[in-house]
């Protein structure tokens, strides 16, 4: 198998980030004291040392969005100082009247491959982050979807399952973008009710040929690294999906909260590897290079 790709990850400075500092809010991933720190490239580096990863992705972490600008151009900074990351997804406020200005300026960074906005809405006030459950659906980010086929770059689709059906819709609307399904989807439960509405769901998308799934996050609601729910989330999305339309992704360091970068990928190699070396070659690699252009 060829080198790893970590197609989610994340580097902060804590001063740049609302949200690690003053109060402790909650967050759809439990307590983070051990995270309310600066995490940079060398301390990324050093947690998957052994994991054969050999490029990753860096994937907008949340600054303010009016310094959506200035995130990227750290970022590309520290990929011009230490070799990683390997390729950007920023940040761009999809309701703007017109999001061609700020993707003007974001195509500036060579590494600059795709946006995410994050759009997902849940009943529980700790899981939500958009403003509203059918905000992928307002017009002005359906404008501005669209215009992305213009720059070449893909969108980081974010989304719990009682909203894929209305992003399908969206999505089909613009078949020469790549959307990538963030976090397999956002499984936030493992009731007869939650596996339903999100197999339902991810049917719905996986119909679509320009949309992909990432396998990234699957701790995030039950805040531990379960080998039998990611052989369950890869199962499931490998027969809807095939593994030609899906990546590992880490997101480090929120996964660090409670697992080992090791330990994390070691339950993900296992999973996807009673599906064969091509099923592994596409989820640790290609998929993760031809998406992101590596």
């Amino acid at each position: 198998m060829r080198p790893v790709i970590d197609s989610h990850f994340h580097i902060w400075r804590q001063d740049d980030l609302p949200w690690l500092r003053g109060p402790m809010v909650p967050r759809i991933f439990g307590p983070y004291e051990d995270i309310r720190r600066d995490y940079l490239i060398g301390e990324f580096q050093a947690d998957l040392a052994g994991a054969g990863v050999g490029q990753a992705v860096y994937v907008q972490a949340n600054w303010p969005k009016e310094l959506f600008e200035d995130e990227v151009a750290w970022v590309q900074q520290t990929a011009n100082e230490s070799g990683w990351p390997h390729a950007i997804v920023a940040y761009a406020d999809m309701t703007a009247d017109d999001v061609r200005p700020q993707l003007d300026r974001l195509m500036r960074y060579p590494l600059v491959r795709g946006v995410r906005m994050q759009l997902h809405w849940h009943e529980r006030s700790e899981f939500r982050f958009a403003e509203a459950p059918d905000l992928i659906l307002d017009a002005r980010v359906r404008r501005n979807l669209a215009r992305l086929k213009d720059y070449g770059l893909s969108f980081d689709l974010q989304l719990f399952p009682a909203q894929m059906e209305a992003a399908a819709g969206v999505v089909g609307d613009n078949p020469e973008t790549m959307f990538v399904l963030v976090h397999a989807g956002m499984l936030a439960g493992r009731s007869d009710r939650d596996a339903a509405a999100w197999t339902a769901g991810l049917t719905k998308l996986a119909a679509l040929p320009n949309v992909y799934a990432k396998l990234s996050g699957l701790g995030t609601f039950i805040h531990r690294n379960d080998g039998d729910l990611i052989a369950y989330i890869v199962a499931t999305l490998v027969e809807l999906f095939g593994s030609r339309r899906l990546m590992f992704g880490s997101n480090f360091p929120i996964e660090k909260i409670w697992t080992s970068y090791a330990d994390l990928i070691g339950a993900h190699k296992r999973a996807v590897a009673q599906f064969g070396g091509a099923a592994e070659d596409d989820v640790f690699h290609g998929v993760a290079a031809r998406v992101y252009r590596l």
